[in-house]
C-alpha cells in the first residue's frame, strides 16, 4: 500500500515524531512511503525509505494528487499548518478535492493519521 507523507514546515518535526512512534507499521513489507521533496528528507532521516517528489511549492503536491488520480497512492497523511499562510495553496486544495474525487482517505493531522494506521494494523 502506497502512503504519502506531506509536513508543512511548521509540522514536519510532528510527521518524523508521528512516523518513528508507529514506525512497526510503516517499515511492513507491504507499506510504501512517498512524499514531497523536504519532508521526504526529514523522514530519510530518521531511517524510513521514502520516494521523493518535488518539493511542494514546487510541484510536490500535484504529483502525489496525480498519483492518487492513477490508483497508486491510497492514503495521504498531510499535517498542515493552519495557523500560517502558504503560497501554493492552490495546490493544497487540489490535492485535497482529488482525495475527495477518488475517496482516498487523507488525514490533516495526526489524531486522523493515528486512526488510519491503526485500521492497517489490524488488518495485518
Amino acid at each position: 500500500m502506497e502512503i504519502a507523507i506531506i509536513a508543512h514546515d511548521g509540522k514536519k518535526v510532528d510527521m518524523v515524531q508521528f512516523l518513528n512512534k508507529n514506525a512497526a507499521v510503516l517499515l511492513q513489507e507491504n507499506i510504501k512511503l512517498i512524499s514531497t521533496g523536504t519532508t521526504g528528507s526529514k523522514a530519510e532521516n530518521a531511517g524510513f525509505k521514502v520516494k521523493k517528489m518535488l518539493s511542494g511549492p514546487l510541484g510536490g503536491d500535484a504529483q502525489i494528487a496525480g498519483r492518487v488520480a492513477e490508483g497508486k497512492t491510497k492514503m495521504v497523511f498531510f499535517f498542515k499548518d493552519p495557523l500560517s499562510s502558504h503560497a501554493h495553496e492552490a495546490d493544497i486544495n487540489m490535492l485535497l478535492r482529488v482525495c475527495d474525487v477518488h475517496n482516498i482517505p487523507i488525514a490533516t493531522n495526526e489524531a486522523t493519521a493515528q486512526l488510519l494506521l491503526n485500521a492497517i494494523a489490524l488488518q495485518s
